[in-house]
């Protein structure tokens, strides 16, 4: 608007230098030009308009361009925001596959043994030679500590079979308490306490009948926890000291197993 108002002022003055110096034209002549003057500046006002608004919705659009190019980038970082999450959920959900076979293998491999266990319970007995040695009062303690083993009570049957050899250290039953001992070890998963039970019953009775089996219960032990090479060494010399003894057998299908892994 300023700007035509510019314009007018403008053709007013030329107009008026020019009456004022030809000084010779009638008042019908100055409108003629006049109109024509404004129908000029009318089409070139519009043609101005024209171009503002063809800027102003250029504009318009770049503003959209500019919000839609907005947008784009916001969903790439979703984007990138979510393949972060999946690839942390996918890690995630690929340890808790390798915990849970790990714990698999774990669960079964102490089943195993347990059962193994049980089984030497509902067979053993006495020893022959030393079952008229046994006091009631003796038999009742040691098969009460045994009961807390069978129902899975592993820490109070390492404190009775140990109250049982305490108060009857001269015990035929002796190694075999502390067998169990080694064995309600293993049951809690210390393994390096059930280790040292057993070696205290082959450092004390190595002629017992529960020596060899000490020797396996040792190797299990040594393989659950990671260190196979001790546990095939223990094998070996289980089968070189007690050859002829069930837990011999049991230690060469152990040794032909570690040699196709």
């Amino acid at each position: 608007m300023r700007r035509s108002l510019a314009v007018i002022a403008f053709l007013g003055l030329a107009l008026a230098s020019q009456a004022h110096a030809q000084g010779l034209f009638d008042d019908n002549e100055a409108r003629r030009r006049i109109d024509s003057l404004r129908q000029q500046l009318d089409a070139n006002q519009r043609a101005v308009d024209e171009r503002l608004a063809k800027i102003e919705a250029a504009a318009a659009d770049r503003g959209g361009i500019l919000e839609l190019a907005s947008q784009i980038n916001a969903l790439r970082d979703e984007i990138a925001r979510m393949r972060g999450q999946m690839e942390l959920l996918t890690n995630q959900a690929d340890t808790a596959d390798k915990r849970q076979k790990d714990l698999y293998l774990d669960v079964d491999t102490r089943l195993r043994k347990l059962e193994q266990a049980v089984d030497r319970i509902a067979t053993e007995k006495p020893p022959a030679s030393a079952e008229a040695e046994v006091s009631p009062a003796e038999n009742k303690a040691y098969q009460a500590a045994l009961e807390q083993f069978k129902l899975g009570n592993y820490p109070l049957a390492v404190s009775a079979m140990q109250g049982f050899l305490v108060t009857y250290p001269s015990s035929s039953l002796g190694a075999n308490a502390q067998y169990w001992v080694g064995m309600a070890y293993s049951g809690q998963r210390d393994y390096k306490n059930a280790i040292a039970a057993q070696r205290k019953l082959l450092s004390a009775w190595p002629d017992s009948a529960k020596a060899p089996d000490a020797l396996l219960s040792i190797a299990s032990s040594q393989e659950t926890m990671g260190d196979r090479r001790a546990a095939q060494k223990t094998l070996e010399e289980l089968i070189a000291r007690y050859p002829a003894s069930s837990s011999a057998a049991s230690a060469k299908q152990r040794l032909a197993a570690f040699s196709k892994r």
